[in-house]
């Protein structure tokens, strides 16, 4: 019983990790983002893997880790040359800068515009007015020359 629950315990965890990369995966434009998340995503797999391993004696899970941790190590860099060529290229890193190596009959992806704020004028932020004795000249300032 107990190994069942360390089981189902160590399953959750990799379904969250598992989760929150695709999540982090879907909703960013970062490249940077992208690949972590995507790196995220494995490790969750990873763990499921050992956790299934241990529970049923067996190696297999765990050498499929070993595979993927090589599979991850190679996607780092290729993600890093990646990330480089299209810094240097583009200047960002934005995912909607890819557009010129897309196909050529496919369409380019337009991003809807957010809506604008309807007042464009500049806020104005409160402030104190000013109280007490204006400082005067630093007696530093007035027998010493700053530039010869």
């Amino acid at each position: 019983m107990v190994e069942m629950q360390l089981l189902y315990n160590y399953l959750v965890v990799g379904a969250l990790l598992f989760g929150i990369g695709l999540i982090g995966f879907l909703s960013r434009r970062n490249m940077i983002i992208m690949f972590l998340a995507a790196e995220m995503m494995l490790q969750g797999v990873s763990l499921s893997l050992v956790a299934w391993s241990h529970f049923h004696n067996d190696l297999g899970g765990q050498v499929l880790v070993v595979f993927i941790i090589a599979i991850a190590a190679c996607e780092a860099a290729i993600a890093l040359a990646l990330v480089l060529v299209m810094f240097e290229r583009r200047g960002n890193l934005d995912i909607a800068a890819w557009h010129s190596l897309r196909e050529a009959n496919q369409a380019p992806f337009e991003d809807t515009p957010m809506a604008s704020d309807p007042s464009d004028e500049p806020k104005k932020w409160p402030h104190l007015a000013p109280a007490g004795i204006v400082p005067g000249p630093e007696p530093e300032q007035e027998l010493y020359r700053g530039k010869i």
